[in-house]
């Protein structure tokens, strides 16, 4: 389970300010799981939407998850 708290490589953002590069370097989680929490944590979902950034804290655009566990039981 992936929460607000994990890291990621994020690749494939070729974004390009006054020809400066501008890589997309964090992503800003906007909306998680609203009731499942792992380690106290909301997680993740394929749903789940956000604003990837630059160093700089440009706005890229919003992520592409591209894979995602499909089931889960809890305790």
């Amino acid at each position: 389970m992936a929460t607000m708290a994990d890291s990621f490589p994020i690749s494939g953002c070729p974004f390009v300010v006054s020809s400066k590069p501008q890589p997309c370097m964090r992503i800003q989680w906007l909306v998680p799981a609203s009731r499942v929490k792992v380690g106290g944590q909301l997680v993740m979902l394929q749903s789940s939407s956000g604003i990837c950034q630059s160093a700089e804290q440009i706005p890229q655009g919003p992520p592409n998850v591209l894979a995602t566990q499909t089931r889960v039981r809890g305790t």
